[in-house]
């Protein structure tokens, strides 16, 4: 490997939606690419440049969330129009309607063993899903505003929720409690997940800031503000060292949370960055935003796995297994600014490498399961419903503002129309700023090494001197239960022996009568 890091790249750029695109995620198949947005229509991109996508009609409002199962089998996408919806991604476009929430459903997200769902709404509620059974489950219903997001932690034993309340909320999914709340904001928190080992959880919010928190000691570790305007949506990277956050400030930011630095600056977006999505891998990311565009990035930065370097020495450091090193750094809560030395990646993005993708409308066969909020589905006989066309002479980077309501005609039961778009366009070179000299990469990568493992031999040592002092304290406990055990029984001894002693004393006079 040349170097510790590589600069980020733009690998392509997808045209196909209308308006803002809200939502994205990448397949755990390496393939497929979702996204949607405020045109009501879900696109599924495939990564093979000379595949075809496919457009997805259904919901009858902007698209807010959007995500594949983990299997990869199943799309699931919530709505301002009330609704979720679980889509079969394939050219029949067949979904289910899930309906008990009363307002907008902001969020939708996947547990990790792809059996559940749980969304956040307007209607101040959090609510469960059965994937299986298609079925409202329960509702956690302590936030007094709109819930902006809810993610599952990997586990699934945990639900983290945030909304205009400005509180973070954690809940118990066995009790259906909830087991702690983060109020530490000056505006609406607008986004939360967990870290990739489950122990920390990362939630932005209006105020421009980016926290990370320790939910076992409930401490805040880390305090970013980067941004120059409120942050939209954030992404881990699987390996759990890196964070992508996208924002109203037209940027997406790349940090460091081994360093606790912002260490990349990209400016694709013309207007609000309103979705970032690191691919299952880590090797690509996703940003969306409301200048209709979606732009992949090759990811680059990753290269080097300091897990491998921590596997190499976690033997030699400690029996037991080692912490994550995003939960160890820092230790302390501290404000982390934007700094001059992040590199400022601008690609001009008006013009990509490739063709545009043939897209294939699609009418979906829709089979509704409309759910009450007691739990019962009744099944509504399946309709055909009309796709929509994308005009291939109507501009698809307008400013993300405008209605669809134009551009879209009707197509009879399921018509498909595939688009051929010839236009040949070219990218501009990346231009990079960067800082740091080549010649000191290999000198650099041995020092990270060596950081690496010292932060892990230096977190040990303080666990268990920890485990240390709270043996001590037990011992000085059990030693003075101990001493006033036997300074009472010395009491109780002097006691009896005085009282015999005044026994004997009485006793005496009568013996010699």
């Amino acid at each position: 490997m040349a170097s510790v890091m590589e600069d980020p790249t733009l690998e392509r750029h997808f045209k196909g939606h209308k308006d803002a695109v809200t939502c994205s995620d990448f397949n755990s198949n390496h393939k497929q690419l979702a996204s949607g947005s405020a045109d009501k229509t879900l696109m599924i991109w495939n990564l093979n440049p000379k595949a075809r996508a496919f457009r997805f009609v259904g919901h009858k409002d902007v698209i807010t969330g959007i995500q594949f199962s983990p299997a990869g089998d199943l799309v699931v996408s919530a709505s301002r129009d009330k609704t979720v919806r679980l889509w079969t991604p394939s050219i029949k476009g067949e979904s289910m309607v899930f309906k008990a929430h009363t307002a907008t459903v902001r969020s939708v997200n996947f547990s990790h063993d792809g059996q559940r769902l749980v969304t956040a709404s307007d209607d101040k509620s959090v609510k469960v899903w059965s994937v299986h059974r298609q079925r409202f489950v329960y509702s956690l219903n302590q936030h007094t505003n709109w819930v902006r997001c809810a993610r599952f932690s990997p586990d699934g034993r945990l639900i983290a929720s945030c909304g205009d309340d400005r509180t973070v909320r954690l809940w118990d999914t066995s009790t259906k409690q909830c087991i702690n709340c983060f109020t530490d904001y000056g505006g609406s928190a607008t986004f939360v997940d967990f870290n990739t080992s489950g122990t920390c959880i990362a939630s932005s919010g209006a105020d421009n800031t980016l926290k990370i928190w320790d939910i076992r000691t409930n401490k805040l570790l880390q305090h970013y503000q980067v941004h120059s305007a409120g942050i939209n949506c954030f992404s881990f990277h699987p390996s759990g060292n890196y964070l992508i956050s996208g924002s109203s400030d037209s940027t997406v930011k790349i940090l460091d949370l081994l360093e606790g630095r912002l260490i990349y600056t990209l400016h694709g977006h013309k207007g609000p960055v309103l979705t970032v999505a690191f691919s299952r891998g880590g090797d690509l990311f996703a940003s969306g935003g409301c200048d209709a565009q979606v732009l992949m990035w090759k990811t680059n930065f990753d290269a080097f796995d300091y897990r491998e370097v921590l596997s190499r020495h976690s033997q030699r450091v400690t029996p037991n297994p080692p912490p994550h090193l995003t939960d160890i750094y820092p230790r302390g809560p501290h404000l982390h600014s934007s700094q001059s030395g992040a590199i400022e990646i601008s690609p001009m993005v008006a013009d990509t490498q490739t063709t545009d993708p043939a897209v294939i409308e699609v009418g979906q066969a829709l089979y509704t399961a409309t759910t009450a909020v007691n739990g019962h589905a009744n099944g509504l006989p399946a309709q055909q419903v009309a796709s929509t066309s994308l005009n291939p002479n109507e501009d698809c980077h307008g400013s993300g503002q405008g209605s669809t309501s134009g551009s879209q005609s009707g197509r009879i039961g399921g018509r498909r129309e595939v688009e051929e778009e010839g236009e040949q366009e070219m990218t501009s070179p990346l231009e990079v700023r960067s800082g740091l000299p080549m010649n000191f990469s290999s000198t650099l990568q041995c020092i990270v090494q060596q950081l690496d493992v010292l932060t892990q031999t230096v977190s040990v040592l303080e666990e268990r001197l920890t485990l240390t002092e709270d043996k001590l304290k037990e011992c000085l406990f059990n030693q003075s239960q101990i001493l006033l055990q036997v300074r009472g029984e010395e009491k109780d001894r002097r006691r009896e022996s005085v009282e015999e002693e005044r026994e004997g004393e009485s006793g005496s006079p009568v013996a010699s009568a």
